[in-house]
């Protein structure tokens, strides 16, 4: 059976994936799958199974615009993908019209259920459900379930073991002093319900600049986001700032975190892939969402419980009801810090 495994976006959401489909791929070997989805997303799948393909496309090119685009998308992949099962782990219409297609052509179907009711129920002004919902890695096992295929997800790290290769990443970070504390921090987010207020994360990464043994990596893309990180390098001691290498190297330097410090946001879900332990900013939105990164405890969310409206929002997308962000505002940077701390301190 060849499997046709559909996501493409968001960057965090495809990280997900990756957890179940190196396990489903490693307990079916017999089975052949390939993952479509945009090309920029290939370094996440570069230590997959030998039965695991990737299929990237640029989904701004105007022949995948429309309906007729998605048709005419649905039989490239086609013509060079003998496929004969479609797992859609998307189901957004873009996946929706490349899975009809596939039904029409009489090839089985799955799709993701993404328990948009209970999720409203969760992030409702009044009468919240407050519990925990299925996270998404058991939602993608699901779609899995419903193809024939029950997977149990057995997952450490995408590099199984085996230790990653350092020297790509010496002549840009150099190498870990023994005795050396690495904290990644990344500071931003896609929405500002997500966002820790960068004059508090400034707070937290001038107190651990000055810890003894510590050095800083700071995470993060985009101009502006680059300018920002860029002047705290500059005024601070042991921070640095990884410009110019490839996605495939920034996860091999977070192999070598000891802790990452993140928002609710992608590289909480790459540095999850790699086994290392995350501290994770909660404001607008919820670990009870289901977006937790792989194999983080609960207890790795800093967040204020005894506020009532909180999670507002699933993604953080939805402006403050009450205008002062104050599920952010009321984290402390030295409770963040000292979060940091204990953290480093079950490694020793």
């Amino acid at each position: 059976m060849h499997l046709l495994v559909i996501r493409f976006s968001a960057f965090g959401d495809v990280a997900m994936t990756v957890p179940v489909i190196m396990s489903v791929a490693r307990q079916y070997p017999q089975h052949r799958f390939t993952i479509l989805s945009r090309e920029s997303m290939r370094p996440l799948f570069l230590q997959m199974p030998s039965n695991v393909a990737f299929y990237g496309v640029n989904l701004k090119d105007k022949r995948y615009k429309g309906i007729l685009g998605l048709i005419r998308l649905y039989k490239e992949v086609r013509r060079q993908v003998s496929f004969d099962v479609v797992a859609d782990l998307h189901n957004v219409l873009r996946s929706q019209v490349l899975r009809l297609c596939a039904k029409v052509c009489g090839i089985k179907t799955g799709y993701i259920n993404k328990g948009k009711s209970d999720k409203k129920r969760l992030t409702r002004a009044r009468n919240k459900v407050l519990k925990p919902l299925p996270s998404s890695f058991e939602r993608y096992a699901d779609v899995f379930v419903q193809l024939g295929l029950p997977v149990e997800i057995n997952f450490s790290s995408i590099y199984s073991g085996e230790e990653p290769d350092l020297s790509r990443i010496y002549n840009s970070v150099g190498i870990k002093k023994a005795g050396e504390f690495w904290v990644g921090i990344a500071p931003f987010a896609a929405h500002r319900g997500k966002i820790y207020p960068l004059d508090k994360m400034e707070q937290v990464v001038a107190l651990l600049a000055t810890e003894k043994n510590m050095r800083v990596f700071l995470f993060g893309a985009g101009d502006k986001e680059k300018e920002i990180m860029m002047r705290w390098v500059q005024q601070y001691p042991n921070v640095t700032l990884p410009i110019g290498i490839k996605m495939e190297d920034e996860l091999i330097l977070m192999s070598q975190l000891d802790v990452m410090l993140s928002m609710d946001s992608a590289n909480m879900h790459l540095a999850s892939l790699v086994g290392t332990p995350v501290l994770s900013i909660w404001g607008a939105t919820h670990p009870f969402c289901g977006f937790m990164g792989y194999n983080q405890p609960l207890s790795n969310a800093i967040q204020i419980d005894e506020l009532l409206c909180r999670p507002c929002s699933v993604f953080g997308n939805k402006a403050c009801l009450r205008k002062d962000y104050a599920c952010l505002n009321r984290i402390s940077p030295e409770s963040v810090c000292q979060a940091v701390k204990q953290q480093l301190s079950k490694g020793l």
